[in-house]
């Protein structure tokens, strides 16, 4: 991760994360993994509703969660059991949308050297 990091800076671009998660849970995650970029709050999903990325646990999963001990309501100061669908934005430096990736199924992740291909297009 850090080495695309890297990249992305040496190309005068930069990653920012955004979770619904309470800033003190992502935090600790910045220390655990030693991440060096930044990770912004939406709390209660605000901008990724807006985007009509968000989506609600049904019980059975929720029940689930709780059992795995990832209690979305505890993590995201929100009972709404509500999670954005993972996507990549990138945008150029006047805020515009070069390029959008959003796949409902959070294992499908594009390849992180994209990025550099899409930037370098632009």
């Amino acid at each position: 991760m850090q080495e695309i990091v890297a990249d992305l800076e040496a190309n005068g671009a930069h990653l920012v994360v955004i979770s619904p998660q309470l800033e003190k849970y992502s935090r600790q995650t910045v220390k655990k993994d030693h991440l060096t970029f930044k990770v912004l709050s939406d709390r209660g999903n605000a901008v990724a509703s807006q985007f009509g990325l968000t989506h609600t646990l049904p019980d059975p999963l929720q029940k689930l969660h709780d059992q795995w001990g990832l209690n979305l309501e505890r993590f995201n100061g929100d009972p709404s059991w509500t999670l954005p669908l993972p996507g990549r934005f990138i945008l150029d430096r006047q805020g515009t949308i070069l390029h959008v990736d959003v796949h409902p199924d959070y294992t499908k992740r594009p390849e992180p050297s994209d990025i550099l291909n899409i930037l370098n297009a632009a």
